[in-house]
């Protein structure tokens, strides 16, 4: 997606139950590894977005669809 010049890849991730940890915590180092290959192919493929700023953002669903889950939008997901 594009918020204003910037590309933004977006992982969402959804999580029923925390037994295997939440939405969040799913997008571990592989992941994220996996992720920016996605966002290199994609920027070496679509040229008109290669010099634009990026960024990774997480949108992290955790609960019961029928109980109203929990939302939570991380911006810049990748950054410590």
């Amino acid at each position: 997606m594009l918020d204003g010049d910037t590309v933004v890849f977006v992982e969402v991730r959804y999580r029923r139950h925390a037994g295997w940890g939440g939405a969040l915590e799913s997008v571990d180092v592989r992941k994220q590894a996996k992720l920016t290959l996605a966002a290199q192919w994609f920027l070496q493929n679509e040229s008109q977005w290669a010099h634009s700023p990026c960024r990774f953002d997480v949108v992290a669903i955790n609960g019961d669809p029928g109980a109203g889950p929990a939302l939570n939008w991380l911006q810049n997901a990748f950054d410590s």
